[in-house]
């Protein structure tokens, strides 16, 4: 079986060191692995990341919103469509072939437009139908030749036939000139005399059976007449039990509220309709009707779920919709763990430094691979974003020395660059109050209480005082409906090397104050120093909460 790409995805709301170690560390995988590696992102860049891909030229990875298991994960059949014009004989043949009990009908561009089964073939012959099916069915004359393993020796096998019925012309012609209509198809053993006096009769088509020869004179008497003529070795025994065989496909086929699937349909909704249903087997479809296979029961045995690689965070909350559905391959990260569980044992690399990209780098060295420019610049800049240009409590040695051999190598001035990266993601005033929000938010758990901090920096503190401003309305009529008790945001100043923080829900306020002992004026407490989520604010605040558990 193939085996799926291996998925890099960072957290949501996603900031610079979580996209661009994604996009180094894939580039990473795909030099020392043979599977592929792709870096996704599980929500939009910020101002700041897209300032970075954009000034070292590398495109922005695909949105992922989910890694649940969807269909196309599902290892499912195959089965090529149909044209609606072949027969049932060919259908059955083609079923028992592949092992299956449904073929999809399709048209041009591989349209789906029905679904013939075995139920709909044992119908044909075993329900009571009228002796003008055939014509009433638009049976082409090539379908009748291929049943009868016949030649058609007058007549166009293109031609459909469109009226008349099947009579055996077993009597003589005196008997059997009451049972003729005009277009009958008429089954006729070697009596020239039938023969003739059913063209005169006007039936559209003789089938002569058992190898009987053709006589001149009714040969070009049919001609005359535009009657077709089949020879068959069969006999009439078994041309009369055959010869419904040839009707299209098109005739039983199911044609209307066909229950299809689609690609990105997630395989647990599809299991609940599978159990309502006594279908064995379900088409597969795009948005366009475009036919890809059939996916039934049995299929879901050897679905193959999503390869995710976790990059920057080991949380749950924080991690793309489905996670807990998606097979993990590894987990890299430098925050605190959290309560993720994995099914079995998996690869899981946490440091104590300030910043994904430091250990992206070191596994680079450990691997003898050489650093491209432009991976070597993405790295850099994760780690002068979350080290605040070395600035954050949370920045080692091994952060500064690495974001200075990458700058080398990138051929970057680390003040210069920084400034201006700072600098585009300081550009706030044409946000809206939830792409502010938003843009750095992630979630915590403390015992039973939901915690949730957005941290938004800028290098300009009459911004952040704007921003205060438009978030205190924007989280105070939206608290209600989160899924979070307690949110604080996180205005940072990187010049001036502190935060503002604003504090929403019950005991919020009181919880700040008293694990950073200072007084809230107006729901915004004043914190010199405090420029880490990570490292300062919810382990301080964590600290104080389970004091009361």
């Amino acid at each position: 079986m193939e085996q799926s790409p291996i998925l890099i995805i960072g957290h949501k709301n996603p900031d610079t060191d979580s996209i661009c170690s994604a996009i180094a560390y894939a580039n990473l995988k795909n030099q020392i692995d043979s599977n592929q590696y792709i870096p996704k992102r599980a929500g939009n860049i910020n101002s700041e990341t897209a300032f970075v891909l954009d000034y070292f030229k590398i495109p922005v990875p695909d949105l992922v919103e989910d890694v649940n298991t969807q269909v196309m994960d599902i290892e499912y059949r195959k089965t090529p469509g149909v044209k609606d014009n072949i027969s049932l004989k060919s259908a059955w043949k083609m079923m028992r072939e592949l092992d299956v009990v449904t073929l999809p009908v399709v048209e041009r561009n591989n349209v789906l437009t029905g679904i013939i089964t075995i139920n709909d073939i044992a119908k044909s012959y075993m329900d009571d139908f009228e002796n003008d099916v055939i014509s009433k069915a638009r049976t082409p004359y090539s379908n009748l030749v291929e049943v009868l393993e016949g030649e058609l020796v007058s007549g166009n096998p293109h031609n459909l036939i469109v009226n008349g019925k099947v009579i055996i012309g077993a009597a003589n012609p005196h008997l059997i000139e009451n049972m003729i209509s005009k277009d009958d198809i008429m089954i006729v053993g070697d009596r020239v005399d039938t023969q003739i006096c059913g063209i005169e009769m006007g039936v559209g088509c003789l089938i002569l059976c058992l190898d009987a020869p053709v006589n001149p004179l009714v040969l070009q008497l049919a001609k005359e007449r535009e009657c077709s003529v089949i020879t068959t070795k069969l006999d009439t025994y078994s041309v009369a039990r055959l010869i419904n065989q040839s009707i299209p496909v098109r005739y039983f086929m199911r044609k209307d509220n066909l229950l299809t699937f689609q690609l990105d349909e997630t395989v647990d909704s599809i299991k609940d309709i599978m159990s309502k249903k006594r279908h064995r087997d379900f088409p597969i479809v795009d948005d366009y009707g475009h036919y890809y296979g059939m996916v039934s029961r049995r299929n879901l045995l050897a679905l193959r779920k999503k390869r995710v690689i976790m990059i920057d965070h080991n949380e749950e909350s924080q991690a793309v919709n489905g996670i807990a559905d998606a097979e993990i391959c590894e987990i890299i990260d430098h925050h605190r763990l959290g309560s993720l569980q994995t099914i079995s044992p998996v690869y899981f690399r946490n440091q104590p430094v300030g910043c994904t990209a430091t250990i992206v780098y070191q596994m680079y060295q450990e691997n003898n691979q050489k650093i491209s420019k432009d991976m070597a610049g993405l790295l850099c800049a994760a780690i002068l974003s979350d080290t605040l240009i070395f600035r954050s409590p949370t920045c080692t040695p091994l952060d500064e020395s690495t974001a200075h051999q990458l700058a080398e190598i990138a051929e970057i001035n680390i003040h210069t660059f920084a400034m201006e990266m700072f600098a585009a993601g300081s550009r706030l005033k044409d946000k809206s109050a939830d792409e502010l929000f938003n843009q750095d938010y992630k979630e915590f758990q403390v015992g039973d209480t939901g915690i949730g901090v957005s941290q938004i920096s800028s290098i300009n503190q009459q911004e952040l005082n704007n921003v205060a401003t438009i978030l205190d309305e924007y989280i105070t009529n939206r608290l209600p409906s989160m899924q979070t008790q307690l949110v604080y945001v996180m205005l940072t100043n990187i010049h001036e090397q502190c935060s503002d923080l604003l504090a929403f829900g019950p005991n919020a306020e009181k919880y700040v104050s008293e694990a950073f002992h200072v007084t809230a004026q107006n729901n915004v407490c004043h914190l010199p120093g405090v420029v880490s989520r990570k490292k300062q604010v919810i382990p301080a605040l964590a600290a104080k909460m389970q004091e009361e558990l």
